[in-house]
């Protein structure tokens, strides 16, 4: 039998590179002319809330003017005491967060030493996790950076790819985007978190948390292991916002939040851009540069009611003879967004999505057409609804199939609107389609400067599955709520002659609109 490698009691006493004290710190790596000093030497004064920040995060000495930053952006009165194995940053927009992620990685991969910790063979692994490759390349250009700008640590590095650095002391540095099934499988020593309140993915609806319990285990062998999420805040919910909520303002809570505006953390970004991001849009701008969660943004529907209305393991129905289909299409020109088509009936009273369709681009929109109208007439059907946005071009060609295309009346929100109490009354039954419940889930719903609520997706999501369903559901004529309009509820069957007078009295009134008594 293979037995778990344990290091030997001596090899897991803590030594000094496990626990850095002043001397050799990060604050002196930082200082030190033969490693990092030349990226912060330009202009000392505007780093040191920074500086602050990494005091705070490697439990180290404060003079005062860092002890008034540290108690500003943490609402907490004593300096902390031990190293900070999780932390949160709630930043505004060039604050300098994904630099300070870069730096960090570095530091630990290459001035800890974690071997006592790793079975033969094996590598710790530092994880940058971004929301999409793009911002990955970013963090990863920090990293090539500093690694390669300092001679000592160039030596270290044994292997280069195009996702990260192994070193020579069995750490790695990776980059890698929000996905919960990619993180998986790694022995980690560190995992830093970029713009965690914006992260979405297809294969999950609620990917921050989802990745962060895949995480949590592969740091669970490494004593002094660290996880640091840094984001903009946005809407109030997340992981972040979480966060936030149980730990900011906790004196000796070992989980550190600090939350700061953009010039606090980088005074060189100008005031006036500031102010006039404000006048153009102050909800966008308070979360954006003064890191403030959005209060004009909430969640539309709850992950709970969307499920409660799945069928499981139903992926499409058949046509029912009888039974009569309708169909809304919610149509891409086949560059950018999802083409998708959603046929719906009604059956027992309760709005049935029967078929859904979604094609990627990039496409050819005729081809799908045509697609889509074969499907179309297998379920009877002869015209379909729209989104009325999509103009004029997507007519036609269903017209030369012999389907009718027809603009909705209502837009997108009011789709929406009308969706949710069939959701909520429960009285739609839904196939099993994950990508359904992501973008459902996804939704938000924000009040504009006029005072009137839109709802859609979130920056940099995708809700064209979840438009073409609520526009077929809303569309076969199911009643959201039903109501008693006998007044029966009024008493019970041992009503006495009075009670049965004072419930026709309510009756008559009622229906009357008050001028019977």
């Amino acid at each position: 039998m293979i037995q778990r490698y344990r290091a030997s009691a001596e090899q897991r006493k803590p030594g000094p590179r496990r626990r850095p004290k002043q001397d050799g710190s990060i604050i002196d790596c930082i200082h030190d002319p033969q490693l990092f000093a030349s990226w912060f030497e330009d202009d000392w004064q505007s780093w040191q809330p920074w500086l602050a920040f990494l005091c705070a995060l490697f439990a180290l000495p404060m003079d005062a003017d860092k002890l008034g930053v540290y108690r500003e952006c943490t609402s907490r009165k004593d300096a902390p005491s031990d190293i900070a194995r999780e932390a949160w940053l709630v930043c505004g927009r060039r604050a300098g967060k994904s630099f300070i992620l870069a730096l960090v990685a570095v530091f630990l991969a290459a001035f800890f030493d974690y071997r006592p910790y790793l079975a033969p063979g094996e590598r710790g692994t530092i994880l940058v996790i971004a929301a999409d490759r793009k911002q990955s390349r970013v963090i990863l250009r920090y990293i090539a950076a500093l690694l390669k700008g300092v001679p000592m640590l160039t030596r270290l590095i044994t292997r280069e790819t195009a996702e990260g650095f192994d070193l020579a002391n069995s750490v790695s540095i990776e980059v890698a985007t929000c996905s919960f099934r990619s993180v998986r499988g790694y022995t980690l020593v560190a995992a830093l978190l970029d713009e965690v309140a914006f992260w979405r993915a297809e294969d999950s609806a609620e990917p921050d948390y989802e990745v962060l319990n895949a995480l949590r285990p592969g740091m669970s062998t490494i004593p002094n292991s660290m996880l640091l999420c840094a984001s903009s805040p946005y809407a109030r919910r997340g992981v972040l916002f979480e966060a936030h909520r149980s730990h900011f303002g906790r004196e000796h809570d070992p989980v550190l939040v600090w939350q700061a505006a953009t010039r606090r953390m980088n005074p060189s970004v100008p005031q006036s851009f500031i102010d006039a991001e404000m006048e153009r849009d102050a909800a966008s701008a308070r979360a954006e540069y003064l890191a403030q969660f959005r209060a004009d943004i909430e969640a539309f529907i709850t992950r709970e009611a969307v499920e409660a209305c799945i069928s499981k393991n139903v992926y499409e129905r058949g046509r029912i003879d009888g039974v009569r289909y309708s169909a809304f299409c919610d149509p891409s020109g086949g560059s950018a967004d999802s083409m998708t088509l959603a046929i719906a009936s009604k059956q027992n009273g309760v709005a049935t999505l029967d078929a859904l369709r979604e094609r990627k681009p990039p496409f050819s929109p005729e081809q799908v057409v045509s697609e889509f109208a074969t499907l179309l007439k297998s379920y009877g059907i002869t015209k379909v609804l729209g989104d009325r946005y999509a103009g004029e071009w997507v007519k036609e060609p269903f017209r030369a199939h012999g389907i009718t295309y027809e603009s909705a009346a209502k837009p997108k929100s009011d789709l929406y609107r009308d969706f949710l109490p069939i959701v909520n009354s429960r009285k739609a039954d839904l196939l099993d389609h994950p990508k359904l419940l992501q973008q459902l889930v996804g939704l938000e719903r924000r009040v504009a400067r006029s005072g009137k609520d839109s709802i859609d997706h979130s920056p940099g999501a995708h809700d064209d599955i979840a438009n073409a369903v609520a526009g077929a559901l809303t569309n076969v004529g199911v009643r959201k709520y039903s109501y008693d309009s006998s007044l029966a509820w009024v008493g019970g069957d041992d009503l006495d002659e009075n009670a049965t007078f004072r419930a026709g009295r309510i009756t008559r009134y009622l229906f009357s609109g008050g001028i019977i008594r």
